[in-house]
């Protein structure tokens, strides 16, 4: 059997991202930025007012007091859009509004609720330090900073940081089309009513949901029947940039997806997980396969081991680490197989967690940690029972138990 971090290191090769594509900003939310964005120019490009008020020469008031203001002329108004376009004289004043460019020779701005403005001119009764209330040309950026580093998956945040810097368009990583689809004739559509031998699918829903959330663009393939046909002919003409099957890869009479799949480029063998040993791995027409076993929790649990990696590869994103903690309870595990269970992160009331962990019969007082999500253990069957888990915790291949206490890698799902 091939270790989950042998398949993964296969999946990756096998995956490239699109190419890069220049974008306008609009277009841009969501994808991951592919060239760093500079200042296109200073920001900001003038000194500008940070209040409204005046735009004074600091020197012309050094001497102002309550009982002996200075009386200054005011010559003109500067306003956001339309400076003043003189140069400010000794005893002048400018009327200015917030972000309005500073005139030449003005050193200081006194908010108007600070002054006494009579017709033509205002009174200061206050000295005002050189520098108060102006906003420096290049004091956010200067032309050439980064703004946005690539590899950032834009939010609008960085959409405004970027217009803001004089960028109308961004480089960017476009969103991998990733195919995928179910087989399986015993499937019904959710709200259908079931027939003899029937289940509601559910695959489809999270896949669909799943990608989406990776930042993939998801095309759904359909529910194809069983046979190798309809599986091959679907994932032939598939126009994707990767494609996820699920169901029909193991070593039963009726797995269509190893069938239609096996001889046109997917090699099918087990990993050493549970659940998700069954798998198939290749290139069809030009994209990459990742074939997964069929039942929901193994799907779940090859999403986020291996599906999720490779989309996050495309996009250029790095991938969330796994974290050491507690196991607050015990549970059995699969001998020589890598165990990945759903569970429960207990991170909050220290009261809580040691009732937890004494209730197990574990010693009280532990860290906070994780208990698995139901009674079930990590079965691939338990799919209602995963909206329960918050994430998944690792336990390796060599491990027959977990004991209350001990350590494993943990991760909140990451779709």
């Amino acid at each position: 059997m091939r270790s989950a971090a042998e398949h993964l290191a296969q999946v990756l090769a096998l995956v490239e991202p699109p190419p890069p594509r220049r974008v306008p900003l609009r277009d841009a939310l969501g994808a991951v930025l592919a060239v760093d964005v500079r200042a296109a120019g200073d920001l900001p490009p003038f000194d500008n007012s940070a209040m409204d008020g005046y735009a004074i020469r600091a020197r012309d008031v050094v001497q102002a007091t309550e009982a002996a203001p200075v009386r200054l002329v005011v010559a003109g108004e500067s306003s956001a859009g339309h400076p003043w376009d003189g140069v400010l004289g000794a005893g002048e004043a400018v009327r200015i509004m917030t972000g309005a460019p500073v005139p030449a020779e003005a050193d200081a701005v006194v908010p108007q609720e600070q002054v006494t403005a009579t017709a033509g001119t205002v009174l200061v009764d206050a000295p005002v330090p050189p520098g108060r209330h102006i906003r420096r040309r290049a004091e956010d950026a200067r032309h050439g900073d980064l703004v946005v580093e690539a590899g950032v998956r834009l939010r609008p945040r960085h959409l405004a940081a970027a217009a803001a810097a004089g960028n109308g368009e961004l480089v960017v990583l476009p969103a991998p089309r990733v195919a995928f689809l179910v087989t399986g004739d015993e499937l019904a559509a959710p709200g259908a009513t079931l027939g003899p031998g029937q289940i509601w699918e559910s695959n489809a829903t999270y896949l669909e949901a799943a990608l989406r959330s990776l930042g993939a663009v998801a095309v759904d393939l359909g529910t194809v029947g069983d046979t190798g046909e309809a599986v091959r002919a679907a994932v032939e003409y598939a126009d994707a940039d990767l494609v996820v099957t699920t169901g029909g890869a193991s070593v039963g009479d009726h797995d269509p997806v190893k069938e239609g799949l096996a001889g046109v480029g997917v090699e099918f063998l087990r990993v050493a997980i549970q659940p998700g040993k069954p798998q198939g791995l290749g290139v069809v027409g030009g994209a990459p396969v990742i074939c997964l076993p069929g039942n929901p929790v193994a799907v779940a649990v090859c999403v986020e081991l291996f599906v999720g990696p490779a989309v996050r590869a495309m996009l250029g994103v790095p991938e969330p680490a796994w974290e050491p903690m507690r196991a607050l309870e015990p549970w059995r595990c699969p001998p020589g197989r890598e165990q990945v269970m759903p569970v429960v992160l207990v991170d909050g009331d220290a009261d809580a967690v040691a009732g937890g962990v004494e209730a197990s019969g574990a010693v009280a007082g532990a860290l906070p940690g994780v208990r698995p999500a139901t009674s079930g253990g990590s079965g691939s069957h338990l799919a209602a029972r995963l909206a329960a888990a918050d994430g998944l915790a690792r336990v390796r291949a060599e491990a027959d138990a977990v004991e209350a206490g001990d350590i494993v890698a943990v991760r909140r799902f990451t779709v």
